[in-house]
C-alpha cells in the first residue's frame, strides 16, 4: 500500500514500490528527481483549488469508474497504433542522457485503463531503444500517476500489475499548473482528462451577464455568449497546461493526449457528448418541476467540460513556442459500435465520471433518479446519438518539445 501524504499546501515526497526488474526486486524508493531542490513531486496548486476537484467514482463497486470505463478503453485501443507510430518515428531516445526514463500519466483516475496505456508505451519505448541500437543502454522506467488529490489512489495502487516493468509513483495535484521539476519527464500521456476546465466561467452565474446560463448545465444549446465563455476558459487553462508541460519535458520529449472534441464547424448540439449533457440538463429541469430540486439550483450549475476543435487546439499549441505539433487527428471508436444504443450502459458510463460533481451541488439523494431518468431519455434520443457517433468525437494529439 502506498503512503500518500497531502497536507493543505504542504509538499512531501511520495513513496513508490519497485517494478519487476530483477535487480530492483523488493526495493522501495522515494520519488526524488535529482538534487534536493528538485525533490518535490506534488504540485504547487493551492489547497482551495485542490478541494474543488471532482474525481471519478473510486472503489470497485457497480458505479465505480473502474467498472464503467470500457468506452475510454475502446478509445485507447483505437489510438494504440497511433501512439506506437509516434514513438517509433518521432521519439529520438539517443538524445536522452538521463536514466531512468520517466513517464507521466496525467488524469490517471483509478485504472485499469491507465495501466494498459503505460504498459503499451513502455513496450514501444523499449522497441525504440532496440531499433536505435541502444540495447546496452536500455533504461529503467519510472511512471508517475497523476490526478487530483481526491482521486482514489488506494484503489489505483492496490490494482498495480504485479508484472509491470516500471517503478510507480503517485503525484496528486491538478495538471492546470506545474507538477514536476524542470526538464525531468521524457514522455507524458493523458486520456479523457484535458476537456475538464479548471473552473466554471464566472459570467455563467451572473444574472446580469449575457452569458448567464439559465435552465441549462452546458453550452451545448446555450446562447453564443455562453459558448464564448467556455472557450475563453478552456484557452486560458490550456495555455497554462502547455506552458507547464513545456517546462517539465526534456528537449525532444513528447506528450500525447486524447481529448473530447468537435470537428471544425460542427456545433456541440450534433456531438454525442453535447447531446448527453443537454439530456442531463433536461432531467434536472424535470426534477425541478417535480419539486425535488429548485430551478435556482439548476441555474447555478454548469458542467466544466469543453469540447475542443482541431482548429482551436492548433492555434493554442502554436502560441506556445516550445512545442511542435507532430500529429493531430480526429478519431472515433464509437463509429464501430454495432447494435442498438444501450441507455443504461451510457448512464453508468456518465455516472462513473460525473456523480461527484452532481452530488456536491444537488445532494446525493437525487443521483439514482437522475441517471435512471437519463437512461430513458437516451433511448428516446438514440437516433441523435447514432447520427453524432459518425463524426470524430476525440482529438488525438502528439506534441514534441523543441
Amino acid at each position: 500500500m502506498f503512503d500518500i501524504q497531502v497536507l493543505q499546501g504542504i509538499e512531501k515526497p511520495l513513496n513508490f514500490t519497485g517494478g519487476k526488474r530483477p535487480s530492483n526486486k523488493g526495493i522501495k524508493h522515494t520519488a526524488h528527481l535529482g538534487s534536493p531542490q528538485t525533490q518535490r513531486v506534488i504540485s504547487n496548486n493551492d489547497a482551495a483549488t485542490m478541494q474543488q476537484s471532482f474525481p471519478m467514482n473510486g472503489g470497485d463497486g457497480p458505479h465505480s469508474y473502474r467498472n464503467n470505463s470500457h468506452f475510454q478503453r475502446q478509445d485507447m485501443n483505437v489510438s494504440r497504433t497511433m501512439i506506437e507510430e509516434a514513438i517509433a518515428k518521432k521519439l529520438d531516445v539517443k538524445c536522452f542522457s538521463s536514466n531512468p526514463f520517466r513517464l507521466a500519466n496525467l488524469g490517471c483516475s483509478v485504472g485499469p485503463n491507465t495501466f494498459i496505456a503505460m504498459q503499451h508505451i513502455v513496450e514501444a519505448v523499449e522497441r525504440r531503444y532496440l531499433v536505435q541500437g541502444l540495447k546496452s543502454e536500455m533504461p529503467e522506467f519510472q511512471v508517475f500517476f497523476n490526478d487530483h488529490v481526491g482521486n482514489d489512489f488506494n484503489t489505483l495502487f492496490a490494482s498495480l500489475p504485479t508484472e509491470r516493468r516500471y517503478f510507480a509513483c503517485g503525484v496528486p495535484g491538478s495538471f492546470h499548473g506545474r507538477l514536476f521539476p524542470e526538464s525531468s519527464i521524457h514522455f507524458m500521456f493523458s486520456s479523457h482528462a484535458l476537456h475538464w476546465l479548471s473552473k466554471v466561467p464566472e459570467e455563467l452565474l451572473d444574472k446580469n451577464s449575457p452569458a448567464w446560463n439559465r435552465g441549462r448545465i452546458h453550452y451545448t444549446s446555450g446562447p453564443e455568449e455562453v459558448s464564448h465563455a467556455y472557450a475563453a476558459q478552456f484557452e486560458h487553462d490550456m495555455e497554462i497546461f502547455l506552458s507547464a508541460r513545456a517546462k517539465e519535458l526534456v528537449v525532444g520529449g513528447m506528450i500525447v493526449f486524447l481529448i473530447l472534441a468537435l470537428p471544425n464547424g460542427i456545433p456541440a448540439s450534433q456531438n454525442p457528448y453535447g447531446i448527453m449533457f443537454d439530456l442531463l440538463g433536461s432531467c434536472l429541469m424535470d426534477m425541478a418541476k417535480e419539486g425535488l430540486i429548485s430551478e435556482a439550483q439548476v441555474d447555478s450549475f454548469n458542467l466544466p467540460i469543453h469540447l475542443a476543435s482541431p482548429e482551436q487546439m492548433t492555434e493554442l499549441v502554436e502560441r506556445n513556442e516550445c512545442l511542435t505539433i507532430e500529429r493531430m487527428e480526429l478519431v472515433n471508436s464509437r463509429s464501430k459500435l454495432v447494435g442498438p444504443i444501450n441507455g443504461k450502459e451510457y448512464a453508468m458510463y456518465l455516472r462513473a465520471g460525473l456523480e461527484g460533481i452532481f452530488a456536491q451541488h444537488f445532494g446525493s439523494g437525487i443521483i439514482d433518479q437522475l441517471f435512471d431518468s437519463f437512461s430513458k431519455k437516451i433511448m428516446e434520443s438514440s437516433h441523435q446519438l447514432e447520427s453524432g457517433n459518425k463524426e470524430g468525437i476525440l482529438l488525438f494529439v502528439v506534441l514534441r518539445r523543441k
